[in-house]
């Protein structure tokens, strides 16, 4: 019996528990080790889709499925499984057709198992597969196989907010579109969020939400932090959280945000 046996943890990746460095830090490691041993269960929650995080996952102790494509797959690495999936409606070629004619600069990234396919590619696509280290197929939007379970529209802040306000204008009722950084504007199915399935793991580990902490840095991880017990974010979190105004800020990604994290839930609970 360990002080943490009733503890979940979810993290986002990015700029959270991966620093600036482009590493996991020891300190983190060291103390997701302890969490565990004490029977803390550690996942991460994170908008990369299976092919983007899987040569990562072994950078960290997680002892849990993971929350993948903002929360439209749970996939347990432990048995090599996907234990639920939400992909975009097939309608989504068409209605991302209609905006892709729209605002044609918009690059279109899309994920189909694990392989990428990416329409009308830009400076910003550049910049994003090289930060998750995949390679990508160009396509036009009608020859690429689906389902999704994401896609990701990438441009300059001003045009992706007006990509946001026509897709949810038009069709709100089949998406949810929310960034994941300034130039990344995440596309999934409606009530796939990182909050929905986070919820939906703690149901399947048996994890009461009073024992349940998120951690995230951007606009996408607020659903998850809506339903934390106390929703926490790093330091160098973007603007969006920041002003959401209910996070308790710890500190940042560089200085071991998840080990302070877990300080904090140790003067918590009581020791066995």
């Amino acid at each position: 019996m360990g002080k943490f046996d009733c503890v979940l943890l979810a993290s986002d990746f990015d700029d959270t528990l991966y620093n600036s460095s482009r590493e996991v830090s020891a300190e983190n490691r060291e103390a997701l080790n302890y969490f565990i041993r004490q029977g803390g269960r550690f996942t991460v929650s994170t908008g990369r889709a299976h092919r983007t995080f899987s040569p990562y996952v072994h950078l960290a102790p997680v002892n849990a499925p993971v929350i993948l494509s903002n929360g439209a797959l749970l996939y347990d690495y432990s048995a090599d499984k996907v234990i639920c999936e939400f992909p975009l409606p097939r309608r989504a070629t068409e209605d991302l057709g209609i905006l892709s004619a729209k605002l044609p600069t918009v690059g279109i990234e899309t994920y189909h198992g694990d392989d990428v396919y990416i329409h009308h590619p830009n400076d910003f696509t550049q910049r994003h597969v090289t930060k998750v280290n995949t390679d990508w197929t160009p396509c036009e939007l009608r020859d690429m196989p689906t389902p999704w379970s994401k896609a990701v529209l990438q441009d300059e802040y001003a045009v992706l907010l007006e990509a946001q306000k026509l897709i949810l204008g038009r069709w709100g009722d089949r998406y949810e579109v929310i960034f994941s950084n300034s130039a990344l504007l995440e596309v999934t199915a409606k009530g796939a969020t990182k909050g929905g399935m986070v919820l939906k793991l703690a149901q399947l580990l048996g994890i009461a939400r009073k024992d349940l902490y998120c951690v995230g840095d951007n606009q996408n991880d607020i659903p998850m932090l809506e339903v934390s017990a106390i929703p926490f974010a790093p330091a160098n979190c973007a603007d969006a959280v920041r002003e959401w105004g209910r996070a308790r800020i710890v500190k940042s990604c560089d200085e071991h945000c998840i080990a302070d994290i877990i300080s904090i839930l140790d003067g918590m609970y009581p020791s066995m």
